[in-house]
């Protein structure tokens, strides 16, 4: 099921305020209805996401200096992907690559199951070629979060020339 998320509106829903270039900021997705609704709000106005809260990140906003991005080949991430599989150590970020690639329509979830073991699996598929592929679902430990989105930024994205 796809969802349409409104787009960084670049004010503080709590103070109004426009937020400045490079200011860090939250958001925030409520369900709102059958809709999903987004508020931002600047780091000093943060309290925390409300309890019926989604989902919640921090981020910041752009400058004019940040150079585009451009997004690695689908192909690319799908081979890294595969290559994941089985490598010890790996799991957390291999989970978090597939979810990636299920929001950017790269794959396609087929099922979740449990494993024997207890864990749930996604299986993936990529639209249009013959790749089945089973993730264990591993969310990131709090302490390895922000490595783990470093590092999947840096694998994503490549800086424009």
């Amino acid at each position: 099921m796809d969802y349409e998320i409104e787009r960084f509106t670049r004010h503080c829903a709590a103070s109004g305020r426009v937020l400045a270039e490079g200011e860090e900021f939250y958001s925030v997705l409520v369900a709102d209805g059958g809709k999903l609704r987004r508020t931002d709000y600047s780091a000093a106005a943060w309290q925390g996401p409300p309890a019926e809260a989604i989902g919640w990140w921090k981020s910041r906003v752009p400058t004019r200096q940040t150079s585009a991005a451009r997004l690695a080949p689908g192909e690319v991430l799908l081979n890294l992907l595969q290559q994941l599989e089985g490598v010890e150590g790996q799991e957390e970020l291999r989970y978090l690559l597939a979810l990636w690639l299920v929001r950017r329509r790269v794959l396609k979830l087929d099922e979740t199951r449990r494993a024997e073991d207890g864990r749930e699996v996604l299986t993936l598929y990529a639209p249009g070629a013959e790749l089945h592929l089973e993730v264990a679902a591993v969310p990131p430990a709090p302490d390895r979060a922000a490595e783990l989105e470093a590092y999947l930024g840096q694998l994503l994205f490549a800086e424009a020339t």
